[in-house]
């Protein structure tokens, strides 16, 4: 047996103004283990009563909260960093629990991603005032407010994380609801900054599903931001719900990025890199470049390198060090995945390798095949829909002009990316691309960078010094004649 698997989790509480609080209903939901398909969790659900008190006790903290100095929100986020550099193993362990990353990349990305967000929110704060004097004119950037914060599943700390340290940076307070799906790396996340000392009220926990507790977050009167990141259609009603009271909204949604490949590279090294670069997070990641497009003249190698490089990533329990790809989140995701590879597969587009139903070997847990399909063009559904799948669609481009149409024909434009041994050719390229963000040569992501996206990708940004201006608000102070 997976000893993951051994521990029952009982998440049948809330984190409502510094106390652990009993929930106002009964119903109660199972959280599943992705690879064993056992259940390790039982988790309350909340009710819009659950939200109005912890909307309630964030209001009533804000006033205070808001008006801390810098020296003293820096040296809450300097506990918070210790509580949780304290307990890295046990959140790795959650996260591959409860969403089946490998532990190895738990510990290595999941869990350092939420890691190095606190770090440099603590950073961002250290080294602006958020002050500007223009003659006698000050502008300030204060806290927006009361935020409500609603995260996903994917990457669950990183996701908490990159609106909880700004929010707490800029004086803001919150209510957090994170996904149903992975919620005990939340409730661990919420002991961390209990145990740091955040004060009653300024963050808060519930839980429950998007439909009744996200859209009462969302509407609520006393909400003045809604901080919300997960798929491009719940979004859209996040924003409606929100609209009543004329609320900031920020929103980090869908991707369907391209990774452009110019003539002039090791074809060997960037298609093996890209292929796997995908598969990574078993493919879970709103900003994977998840079509790579080709010169056509080198589709036939493309497609050559792209099968090795899938047909070599070790799929299976996610507690072994060895294991390189693990199950998607939820049976739901599973079939979800399933569907979209036999449209693909109607579609005409050929299988190069994956392909439907589990790998050998592996009959039960929501396993998918790593699968890369090549011959695809921009009317397949799977080079225009967000599949959140290890998923690769590879298609051909005959000119520059070409490529950079085919990556921007989409309703998306969270990120991307160029490859080319010419970094002034790729970042013209770049300069085309009608996306948030874009890795030249596959460079890594910078944290102290925005992230974010044009179109139906969302709007604002997170991380960095961006990251923590969503959380604030602009006030101009006329006639400041103290200088």
């Amino acid at each position: 047996m997976n000893r993951l698997s051994m521990v029952m989790h009982d998440l049948n509480k809330f984190y409502i103004n510094g106390q652990w609080v009993e929930p106002n209903g009964q119903e109660r939901l199972d959280v599943l283990n992705p690879a064993t398909e056992q259940v390790v969790s039982r988790l309350s659900v909340g009710s819009p009563v659950d939200v109005d008190c912890a909307v309630q006790a964030a209001s009533a903290a804000f006033e205070h909260f808001s008006q801390m100095d810098k020296p003293y929100r820096m040296a809450l986020l300097e506990r918070i960093i210790e509580q949780y550099q304290a307990r890295i193993e046990e959140l790795a362990l959650a996260t591959t629990e409860e969403m089946g990353a490998p532990i190895v990349f738990s510990r290595r990305a999941q869990v350092m991603a939420g890691l190095e967000h606190l770090t440099v929110a603590l950073n961002v704060l250290k080294e602006n005032d958020f002050t500007e004097r223009l003659g006698t004119t000050t502008i300030v950037k204060e806290p927006v407010g009361v935020c409500g914060m609603i995260t996903p599943w994917n990457w669950p700390l990183n996701q908490m994380a990159c609106k909880v340290a700004p929010a707490l940076a800029a004086g803001c307070t919150m209510v957090l609801k994170p996904s149903e799906l992975a919620p005990r790396t939340a409730y661990i996340f919420a002991q961390i900054l209990e145990d740091a000392g955040v004060p009653a009220g300024v963050f808060n926990l519930i839980n429950g599903t998007g439909a009744l507790v996200g859209a009462a977050l969302s509407a609520h009167p006393l909400v003045d931001m809604i901080s919300f990141t997960g798929s491009t259609r719940a979004g859209k009603q996040v924003s409606i719900a929100a609209a009543e009271n004329v609320k900031r909204v920020s929103l980090e949604l869908g991707g369907k990025s391209a990774n452009i490949i110019l003539d002039d590279v090791d074809f060997s090294t960037v298609i093996t890199r890209s292929v796997k670069a995908v598969m990574s997070n078993t493919g879970q990641s709103c900003n994977a470049r998840t079509k790579i497009v080709v010169p056509e003249h080198r589709l036939a190698d493309t497609i050559e390198i792209a099968k090795a490089a899938a047909e070599s990533i070790r799929v299976g329990d996610p507690m072994s060090d060895k294991t390189q790809m693990g199950p998607v989140a939820s049976f739901q995701q599973w079939e979800r995945v399933q569907a979209f590879i036999q449209q693909g597969i109607d579609q005409g587009a050929l299988l190069v390798t994956g392909g439907l139903g589990r790998p050998a070997g592996l009959e039960k847990g929501c396993f998918v095949r790593p699968t890369v399909f090549a011959h695809v063009t921009p009317a397949m559904t799977i080079a225009q829909e967000e599949i959140f799948g290890p998923v690769v669609s590879i298609m051909a481009y005959k000119t520059e002009e070409e490529a950079i149409a085919i990556a921007n024909s989409s309703i998306y434009g969270l990120s991307g990316g160029v490859c080319s041994a010419d970094v002034q050719r790729a970042k013209r390229v770049a300069a085309r691309l009608r996306t948030g963000m874009v890795h030249l040569n596959d460079a890594a992501t910078d944290m102290r960078a925005p992230f974010g996206g044009y179109k139906q990708s969302g709007n604002g940004r997170e991380w960095g010094r961006y990251g923590v201006g969503e959380f604030m608000e602009t006030k101009a102070i006329f006639g400041d004649l103290s200088n």
